[in-house]
């Protein structure tokens, strides 16, 4: 018996329709398949980093339990008992102390202390500038005729024709009398020294006073010596 083939079951038929298909398929596959664009995939590691803030330590100093101090001891208090005993009784234990001077004891002499009275400033301090001004018996006219009237002139000076101005200077005590004269100027020959010896031998002045009262003030005075 031969067996018939169903030709709705024949492949070969459609076999160009398969191939167009499959060519179609392909064709979109290609066509995909170059639009789809690959990434690579960067595979990134985070990290988490903790921020840690540096605490500085701090160091807490304690106070050191100091112990108290101790306790002052106890003064135990002392009481005076006065008891009243009449001339009449005797006492235990008297003590008696006989005090016998003969020569072997030492003389105790008592020296009087010197109490320094105080000193008045006004009394040492030597002024320069005072309210009263000391003054020659008579004024200062008196004093230059005394001055011409008592000076030699000195040889030495003399015969070399020196002349000029000596300057002297002097300290007119509270009693008014002269005392240090020094030449502050000299102008040579003898004549500083024929200077001091005029004013050495002067009266005593009128003192100055400060504040209405006698005080030491230095006096400066020009000697004049001219030849004649």
């Amino acid at each position: 018996m031969e067996l018939k083939k169903n030709p709705n079951a024949d492949l070969e038929k459609r076999r160009g329709l398969y191939l167009e298909i499959g060519l179609v398929v392909i064709l979109v596959a290609s066509l995909v398949a170059f639009n789809v664009k690959s990434y690579d995939k960067e595979v990134r590691d985070v990290v988490q980093r903790d921020v840690v803030e540096e605490v500085e330590e701090q160091v807490l100093q304690t106070a050191e339990d100091t112990p108290p101090p101790p306790p002052p001891p106890e003064v135990p208090e002392v009481t005076t008992v006065i008891e009243v005993v009449s001339d009449d009784k005797e006492i235990e234990n008297e003590v008696t102390f006989n005090a016998e001077v003969d020569d072997k004891t030492a003389n105790i002499e008592i020296t009087p202390v010197k109490i320094e009275e105080e000193v008045d400033e006004d009394e040492v301090t030597i002024f320069t500038v005072v309210e009263n001004d000391p003054e020659f018996p008579g004024g200062m006219e008196a004093l230059y005729k005394y001055l011409a009237q008592n000076i030699k002139y000195p040889a030495l000076a003399r015969d070399n024709g020196i002349t000029g101005r000596v300057y002297v200077t002097f300290v007119v005590e509270r009693d008014g009398s002269i005392a240090n004269p020094k030449v502050l100027k000299d102008i040579g020959g003898g004549c500083g020294q024929e200077a001091i010896r005029v004013v050495k031998s002067m009266p005593k002045w009128t003192p100055g006073k400060q504040r209405g009262k006698a005080v030491r003030v230095q006096f400066n005075l020009p000697v004049n010596f001219n030849l004649k």
